[in-house]
């Protein structure tokens, strides 16, 4: 077997995501800095993101990037856009190799559905393969189509299985996700570790205020984050309207930053209930502007409902509003509490609208409370949470496959 290196000490890393261009998965972009750091050799295949080509190094990492195919269509669409992305992602995967084998293979999960390129790359190669568990597929899957099929279901199930089986480690965003790996995956629990996905403190810093932004209001909130079916934002609307047209309250601006699925019929319902004035709905925007407006912000929106997903999910936003010293509002969801702790206010997790808006009110009238949470979410942050308390583990894993277990201690002098 022929070996391409960089350097001494070099890994060759292949990382494959679907369901994000790179850089902008903001998870996989950590990781790939923190192998950088450590000078391995990066190399990752994506869909590409608005104003990315085919073929760019950012970073020092290599990312070569497949147009992207989303029919749309419910179910149906979701497996042409697998199948058309794993064809997609085979392709620049072979033409990565030709630089050399790699020595680990990373791919990233939804989908489930790049095990067979894990398999063949171990055969022919001796590629080992980390499995970094980002979502749990069947769940998901529940979540957006409740009365789907159950076949649809077992096919997620049965994915999931194989992925679990290939994976010769697994990288699990947070203990509920690792029960799961060792439970339903079969893994042996040394072969699983927690690595949460922790706000990067480079990056998500407050700014000074930009009081433009509450739009001559005297409170701002701010979502930031995916609008799809399980995310809750209609929650926010629906909050803003009894806040605004319903109970009179005309000192509270809402900022409704991300996009997806749901986010133009979101926009069409504030519309119908005439919010314009009140709701901002931008889209996805700069991380300039995401900094601006959450370090003006009085609470932070996590409105993610009570399901088979989210109650073991962890949600980044939860995580980055607390980085930016901003008190989380949330439904009292089993991870979310663990991740937010005193920096979070909980309504209970069967409340709908009604009951977040109240809650919402409540935080905003205290301003004492908000600073008390705010100090708690920031210091969780930054003495566990952050990225550079979780990196450490991520890389341990990548080298122990690679053959350089003991190298990690080196990445603080790399940080400089």
């Amino acid at each position: 077997m022929s070996r391409a290196r960089t350097g001494a000490g070099t890994a060759r890393v292949l990382i494959i995501v679907q369901n994000l261009p790179v850089p902008f998965d903001r998870r996989v972009w950590l990781e790939c800095r923190t192998l950088t750091r450590a000078g391995h050799d990066v190399t990752v295949v994506c869909p590409r993101g608005s104003g990315t080509g085919r073929f760019q190094v950012v970073d020092g990492v290599t990312i070569h990037a497949y147009r992207p195919y989303a029919p749309g269509g419910g179910a149906a669409g979701y497996v042409a856009e697998y199948v058309w992305s794993f064809l997609a992602t085979a392709w620049l995967v072979l033409r990565a190799r030709r630089a050399g084998r790699f020595d680990v293979m990373q791919a990233c999960n939804p989908p489930d559905i790049f095990w067979p390129l894990a398999r063949w790359l171990r055969l022919r190669d001796g590629t080992r393969f980390v499995f970094d568990h980002h979502d749990l597929c069947p769940e998901l899957f529940e979540s957006r189509f409740p009365d789907g099929p159950g076949l649809a279901r077992r096919g997620l199930l049965a994915l999931e299985r194989r992925t679990f089986r290939t994976a010769d480690r697994v990288v699990s965003t947070n203990e509920s996700y690792a029960a799961v790996a060792v439970s339903r995956g079969g893994k042996d629990p040394a072969h699983v570790r927690v690595v949460r996905t922790g706000p990067d403190l480079e990056r998500l810093h407050p700014v000074e205020p930009d009081e433009g932004l509450r739009r001559g209001r005297r409170h701002l909130v701010a979502y930031l984050g995916v609008m799809g079916p399980q995310d809750g934002v209609d929650v926010v609307i629906a909050a803003a309207d009894l806040v605004v047209n319903r109970w009179g309250r005309d000192d509270v601006a809402f900022a409704v930053m991300g996009s997806g699925d749901c986010h133009e019929e979101l926009v069409a319902e504030r519309d119908r209930l005439g919010l314009q004035d009140a709701v901002e709905m931008p889209g996805r925007v700069s991380d300039e502007h995401v900094l601006a407006v959450l370090s003006t912000a009085d609470v932070g929106l996590s409105p993610d409902p009570s399901n088979a997903l989210n109650d073991v999910s962890t949600m980044n936003k939860t995580m980055e509003y607390m980085a930016l010293g901003l008190p989380v509002l949330a439904f009292d969801l089993p991870e979310t509490r663990v991740s937010a702790g005193d920096a979070a206010s909980f309504v209970a997790r069967e409340a709908g609208a009604q009951e977040y808006a109240r809650a919402l009110l409540a935080l905003l009238d205290d301003p004492a409370r908000r600073e008390e949470m705010a100090r708690a979410g920031r210091r969780r942050v930054e003495e566990e949470l952050a990225w550079v308390h979780q990196e450490r583990g991520y890389l341990a894993v990548v080298e122990e496959l690679a053959g350089q277990a003991g190298r990690v201690d080196d990445l603080q002098e790399a940080r400089g």
